[in-house]
């Protein structure tokens, strides 16, 4: 390689860097999403414990329960949270590097099979800026789309490797590449077929005549020798390849089966008939990029003119393709290698809530249509005495507007209220737009606009079970129990596998006092999903209810088994086994739950007096404080803090006037109605030698307790004939 074609290539590389962190730095600012981000990071307990045993195995085995099987995906978002934790900008940036790669490796995988350096140049750069790609790039749930697209650009360039000098010290590498990126996603399954297009163009490996890019510029390092290798040997050499797509479909079928869309949803023709108008459709936008959404609904049906037109725009193009395959292998090359790529997401084969098209499933198909771009316009402006001024100002003009129309994309990723409500503007009868924006609101505490937004996605689709679930999650935070109960069962009625919703019935139903109900609705939940972790929490939950607290606590337990981590799962054992008085035992699972929940005032409060059961004054003290700096009006640790102020055993901490401040505060708060609360108050002001106000106070609990607890009046009367005495102890 000359030293000029090594500078050219540094500032390319140089360039495409800095092009694509131009247009897409601003992401390290943005939030996760609650479309899908949350499946795959946010509420998923074996990615958020990190890299353990059981989480690695879950990878393997059980996580295609949730989604395909991609383990090596689940490891990457495994590690992300290992390493960042739940800071968004830091998985979004993961995403970022990747997309870079897969920039680089493309532009490499292109110089070194044609010899061509600007025009894999071009290919890279629209691969890197053009705006189908944003949701690839900035959806963290589409780890998977970049992560089998970095081993898939691997597989190509170890292939080529391969192709220079065969072997089998060189063929196992690309093996390993596509095996890797089976197990990132198994849509690239039909990137053996790739190989099989790049043999004639622009390898050279057919016995046909070798024609093409700008012949002498061709990259005679790739060539074999004589005329090539016959086809069915190459076709031979594809078969461990195509072994590893068959086993990745099994393993994905295997998996998902449970979760696949039935016929009687989206029918088997709307499937095929959109197929056909999708094909198009993705062309469509790669030449004019605009209204672009996360989500694509269904159309109820596909009038018979488009589908019809759609395939013979499609039949016509590739016989067309096919009489240009000596004249243009590249367009035979590129062409194809965009229909194969895109067959497995076409729509055929559906997975849980799929799109009638998604702009993340043409990451590696539109490269296809690139290449052909980047090959058809010189070789169409040949001889032309303008051609290379008149290629260079165009392809900066190209690049340049794709650079604005990607920069104007991105910022609808800011979160999920930013990305539904575009995605409500730009489509019609979004109903997934609908439920994603009402799960943000719910989510911020505004219900009755979370309302309207699921009813309109139930609207528009009466079987979406999902948002009968999700709706009947807010109504239960409205306390309208009686309908959220109502949408559970509708979701279970949709999809009777759905185990979130048991669980999410069995809750409410426990609530309620009907426990016989709702121990049978969050068992099913368990049975059908063994590791579901909240679902264990929650029968954990109502076996404590009942007062079977070592049943509740081994359910806990269970559900920690799963997820370590899991703040809520901790935090309900620690209720437990403090109630059990295994204090030093519950201490332990709170400091657990507020690891990941910080901000948690119950948790920082209930630890606070398990603390102080254990005589650890100052630190429960301190963790009192931290409730009530996170919720101000905290009656409880308000009430605790004034207790500790007066009994503390050092006299350089207890403060009987501060200890007024509080107890005060939390009697008012109670409205002067509750005896515990103005027994605390009594004794601060007899600590601070307000004896009148103790002994009236003490009164107002002893009226207050004597219908309810006479015990604890008899007690409270005790400390009366104290304070009258003008006395706080005895």
């Amino acid at each position: 390689m000359k030293r000029t074609e090594r500078l050219y290539i540094f500032l390319i590389c140089v360039v495409l860097i800095l092009a694509t962190l131009a247009v897409y730095l601003p992401i390290r600012n943005y939030s996760f999403v609650n479309f899908d981000d949350n499946i795959y990071v946010t509420e998923n307990q074996h990615v958020k414990a990190g890299f353990t045993r059981a989480s690695i195995t879950w990878a393997f085995t059980k996580g295609g329960d949730v989604t395909y099987w991609h383990p090596l995906t689940w490891l990457s978002h495994m590690l992300d949270y290992q390493l960042f934790g739940s800071k968004a900008g830091m998985h979004h940036l993961t995403s970022l590097v990747l997309h870079i790669a897969n920039t680089l490796l493309l532009f490499w995988v292109f110089k070194r099979m044609t010899g061509a350096i600007w025009r894999s140049a071009f290919v890279a750069a629209l691969f890197a800026l053009h705006p189908v790609n944003v949701d690839s790039v900035v959806w963290i749930a589409e780890r998977k789309n970049l992560l089998s697209a970095f081993f898939g650009m691997l597989a190509l360039l170890t292939y080529v490797r391969y192709c220079r000098r065969p072997g089998l010290r060189r063929y196992l590498p690309v093996l390993l590449m596509f095996a890797l990126a089976l197990l990132s996603k198994p849509t690239v399954v039909t990137l053996p077929f790739v190989f099989l297009l790049l043999d004639y163009w622009p390898l050279g490996r057919l016995r046909l005549e070798r024609l093409g890019i700008a012949g002498k510029k061709a990259d005679k390092s790739v060539k074999t020798g004589g005329e090539g290798v016959p086809i069915l040997n190459l076709v031979l050499e594809k078969v461990p390849f195509f072994v590893l797509s068959a086993v990745s479909i099994l393993l994905s079928s295997l998996s998902a089966h449970e979760r696949a869309v039935s016929t009687a949803s989206v029918p088997i023709k709307l499937r095929i008939a959109n197929a056909f108008v999708s094909y198009v459709g993705y062309v469509g936008k790669m030449v004019w990029p605009q209204n672009m959404a996360v989500f694509y609904p269904y159309p109820k049906t596909v009038p018979l003119w488009q589908s019809i037109g759609a395939l013979l725009l499609l039949a016509f193009a590739s016989i067309f393709v096919i009489r240009m395959l000596k004249k243009m292998p590249f367009l035979t090359a590129g062409w194809f290698w965009y229909l194969g790529t895109l067959l497995p997401v076409i729509g055929l084969v559906q997975v849980g809530l799929w799109p009638a098209m998604a702009d993340r499933f043409a990451y590696l198909p539109l490269i296809g249509l690139f290449a052909v771009i980047a090959w058809i316009v010189p070789y169409l402006l040949a001889g032309w005495r303008y051609q290379k001024i008149v290629l260079g100002i165009s392809a900066a003009a190209v690049l340049t507007i794709l650079f604005i129309c990607t920069r104007n994309q991105v910022p609808y990723w800011q979160n999920s209220i930013t990305l539904a409500e575009h995605g409500l503007k730009v489509t019609r009868g979004n109903y997934a737009m609908h439920n994603s924006i009402a799960l943000a609101l719910s989510s911020q505490h505004k219900y009755d606009d979370a309302v309207s937004h699921f009813l309109a996605a139930i609207q528009l689709a009466p079987n979406y079970a999902k948002a009968h679930n999700n709706l009947g999650v807010t109504l239960k935070f409205q306390g309208k129990f009686d309908e959220a109960i109502s949408h559970f069962r509708q979701a279970v009625r949709l999809e009777p596998d759905y185990a979130h919703a048991y669980s999410n019935l069995g809750s409410v139903l426990a609530s309620q006092g009907k426990f016989d109900e709702a121990l049978t609705c969050v068992q099913q939940a368990t049975k059908l999903i063994p590791d579901y972790a909240e679902a264990h929490n929650n029968l954990g939950i109502v076996f404590k209810m009942q007062g079977r607290l070592d049943e509740a606590a081994d359910q806990f337990r269970q559900a920690l088994q799963t997820a370590p981590n899991y703040a809520k799962a901790n935090y309900n054992l620690g209720i437990v086994l403090k109630s059990q008085g295994k204090l030093d035992q519950a201490i332990a699972h709170f400091e657990r739950a507020l690891a990941e929940e910080p901000d948690d005032a119950d948790a920082q409060n209930n630890i606070g007096d398990t603390l102080g059961l254990a005589g650890q004054f100052d630190e429960a003290l301190a963790h009192f404080r931290q409730a009530v700096k996170l919720k101000p009006d905290y009656l409880p640790a308000l009430s605790s803090i004034a207790r500790i102020l007066i009994m503390h055993p050092d006299p350089n901490v207890r403060d009987a006037n501060e200890a007024v401040l509080f107890a005060e505060r939390a009697a008012k708060l109670s409205e002067y109605k509750n005896p515990f609360v103005l027994d605390t108050l009594a004794d601060a002001y007899a600590a601070a030698g307000r004896f009148d106000k103790a002994a009236d106070t003490a009164q107002k609990a002893i009226d207050l307790a004597s219908a309810a607890d006479g015990k604890f009046a008899e007690h409270l009367r005790k400390r009366l004939e104290l304070f009258r005495q003008g006395r706080q102890k005895p």
